[in-house]
């Protein structure tokens, strides 16, 4: 059956993590998975940051207040490479379900808000940064580029992701737009802090952006959500103003079909659990019928977006002609001695070991 007719049954969730500790939250994603996969979901989505949990003392006092995180979340952190998202891939396998999987990148002495896309098969298709952490965010990641902009085709159709206010961003949701997305998964943080006080920040304008993004974009959006409980409250509220800015709760996971309309019942704000959703693709092409706004309801000649996808990497080594005349006037470098990798050998041959 072709990516356009056949069903998706899709999974978010909304739960808490398990506060800067990466391995006990990618056990209970292990059997988020699980539980998933025993429903019949054929893709599960996480929260943002969900691995090793949302940073949210940046939100609550000062960055001298905020220093004593700085280092456990460092180090709570995980790897691309490293064995909690290899953990998360061989859960993938088992269960035989596409994963979506959000979490803090420590790359280096940076951090980055990434989502790990992996596919049923547990290959790790790719892995994306957000473009522009949002706020105070930005005290605690780095930034992505263009390459983070990234529409993958998988046996259940054509999977982008973005972060949080990422929906806020009327090019890059464009951008996405224009790779023909099926299923989009909006990944939030629990909605807890200055709620009341600064609306932007609510579930209602939130979910609002997701719902946009579906009825926009004429794609289904799998919108996962944090929850801030009690372990959250101790780690992070050690004065009464600070439990008044963040609040219990804020658990607000929705799924969304391509004309905007709510699929899944909603769980209570302080209930863990997993949404289920039935997504028909076959429904794009009737939402995309009346307004398609990267192709026949575009004005291209009025309005264009350049896009840069081009990866900017911090580093690149610069070669000049004269710099590889002088290289192939040395002779070649003896073989490396036994037990040297290929890169070691290049790396010895280039300094003259």
């Amino acid at each position: 059956m072709s990516n356009t007719t056949r069903v998706v049954r899709a999974a978010a969730i909304q739960a808490e993590p398990v506060w800067f500790d990466a391995d006990a939250t990618v056990e209970k994603a292990v059997t988020l998975i699980a539980e998933a996969a025993g429903q019949g979901a054929d893709v599960v989505a996480f929260p943002e940051t969900f691995i090793p949990g949302y940073p949210w003392w940046i939100w609550l006092d000062s960055p001298a207040w905020g220093m004593q995180f700085v280092h456990r979340y460092h180090e709570a952190s995980i790897r691309v490479d490293g064995p909690e998202l290899q953990r998360i891939q061989a859960a993938a396998r088992d269960h035989d379900i596409t994963v979506v999987a959000g979490f803090s990148e420590r790359d280096g002495g940076s951090l980055y808000m990434a989502q790990a896309i992996i596919g049923a098969d547990g290959e790790l298709v790719a892995t994306r940064r957000k473009l522009k952490p949002t706020h105070v965010e930005r005290t605690v990641f780095g930034e992505g580029d263009g390459s983070d902009l990234q529409v993958h085709e998988l046996p259940i159709g054509r999977v982008g992701a973005l972060n949080c206010w990422e929906h806020f961003q009327p090019l890059t949701k464009y951008a996405m737009y224009s790779m023909n997305e099926q299923i989009h998964v909006a990944s939030w943080p629990s909605f807890s802090v200055y709620r009341g006080a600064a609306y932007a920040l609510g579930p209602e304008m939130n979910n609002a952006a997701s719902q946009m993004y579906a009825a926009e974009g004429q794609v289904f959006v799998l919108a996962p959500c944090g929850v801030v409980g009690a372990a959250g409250i101790e780690q992070f509220c050690d004065t009464d103003l600070k439990q008044q800015l963040l609040l219990p709760g804020g658990g607000f996971a929705r799924i969304y079909g391509p004309d905007g309309s709510p699929l899944a019942e909603p769980l209570p704000e302080t209930e863990e659990g997993i949404l289920y959703a039935d997504l028909d693709l076959s429904m794009i092409s009737i939402a995309k019928s009346a307004a398609d706004p990267v192709g026949h309801y575009s004005r291209p000649d009025v309005t264009r977006l350049l896009l840069n996808t081009t990866r900017a990497p911090r580093v690149e080594a610069m070669r000049t002609p004269l710099m590889d005349v002088a290289a192939a006037a040395v002779p070649d470098p003896e073989p490396a001695p036994a037990g040297i990798a290929d890169g070691d050998a290049r790396v010895a041959a280039r300094h003259g070991s």
